[in-house]
């Protein structure tokens, strides 16, 4: 009987630990219980700032980073997003504009995004393709909602593959974290009234 059972809690036990290890990746940073969510139906995507901050990695970022957004936005639904060129400090977020944008463009919320490219070696511009995606989300009066990040190395485990494909899938793990605690905020306000 010993020897039926040990392979069945080996593989339960490693399945566990694959799992939770896929979660690692994606973390809530601040959730603000007090901010209003109205239905969601558009969604407005800032430029995401970029560290460091180099010329040359920025259009392939954004490149990726839209593509990833395009991509998530679709199976999330009958949601549409649109593109702000505008670039906003991710850390020092004007309230005032992104509650003037959302207004301008009759959006019910707003991300500024920011993606850090980890730094490997001794060298100026040695970086590993590892990122970590994080987002700041908005209402459209301009109350901060929520912070959710995503790090590939700790949710994929990813040693190899392309810069680009990290950002994608940072980007994706975001989206997904966010559009997660927004159901579940919208279960809980349902079952409150």
């Amino acid at each position: 009987m010993k020897k039926t059972l040990y392979p069945f809690y080996f593989n339960f036990l490693l399945l566990n630990i694959l799992v939770s290890c896929a979660n690692l990746g994606d973390s809530l940073i601040y959730f603000n219980k007090n901010a209003k969510i109205p239905k969601v139906k558009t969604v407005l995507y800032f430029n995401p700032e970029i560290f460091p901050d180099i010329s040359e990695i920025k259009e392939p970022t954004y490149t990726a980073f839209y593509t990833a957004t395009s991509d998530q936005m679709k199976s999330l639904g009958n949601l549409k997003y649109l593109k702000i060129d505008t670039p906003i400090s991710f850390d020092n977020v004007d309230a005032g504009t992104v509650k003037e944008i959302c207004r301008n463009n009759n959006a019910d919320l707003a991300v500024i995004p920011k993606v850090k490219y980890f730094k490997v070696g001794f060298g100026k511009y040695v970086f590993s393709n590892q990122v970590i995606v994080s987002m700041k989300l908005y209402n459209s009066e301009g109350i901060f909602v929520m912070e959710t990040a995503y790090d590939t190395y700790k949710g994929n485990g990813r040693l190899l593959g392309s810069a680009e494909n990290s950002v994608i899938i940072g980007t994706k793990g975001a989206i997904r974290k966010i559009s997660k605690e927004l159901r579940n905020r919208q279960v809980v306000n349902n079952d409150a009234t």
